[in-house]
């Protein structure tokens, strides 16, 4: 399991994912351009005294990743799409990509895999959910499949 986040703009999100990934030994893959420096001190600050254990690194692109791994299964997450997360069988080797905090997925890309783009489903007044919570429900019904706890 791999989590992505395309070109993320708020740090302590990043920071509290990268904690995330700590605890359940997913790799975290950052798509370029960033909303703040990899140095940044709120970054670290969520991440706490765990952001040197992470698995993480840095692309240029989402196509740079394709590239690096171009068997693998990207699913994206956005809330444009009717599909819910839970209808996805996940298998150990996919990459769960998430958009940025303000925009979302590019609809382009959401356009080119509407058959791979799924939702968290939301019942009251709201945009969307905060980006590490929408990585957190994810990302722990993806390992709920796949690994025995």
């Amino acid at each position: 399991m791999h989590i992505v986040l395309y070109e993320p703009r708020i740090p302590p999100n990043t920071g509290n994912i990268s904690r995330l990934c700590v605890g359940t030994g997913t790799p975290l893959h950052l798509i370029r351009p960033l909303g703040f420096s990899i140095d940044d001190r709120a970054l670290k600050r969520a991440g706490l005294d765990y952001w040197k254990d992470a698995d993480i690194t840095c692309h240029e692109s989402l196509d740079d990743l394709h590239q690096q791994a171009p068997t693998a299964r990207f699913l994206y997450f956005t809330t444009k799409s009717p599909t819910p997360y839970t209808q996805v069988v996940f298998s150990e080797t996919d990459y769960l990509v998430f958009g940025p905090e303000t925009t979302g997925l590019p609809a382009e890309l959401l356009a080119a895999h509407p058959q791979d783009a799924y939702t968290i489903p939301m019942w009251g007044p709201i945009r969307s959910l905060n980006l590490s919570t929408a990585v957190g429900i994810v990302l722990y019904e993806a390992l709920r499949q796949v690994r025995e706890f």
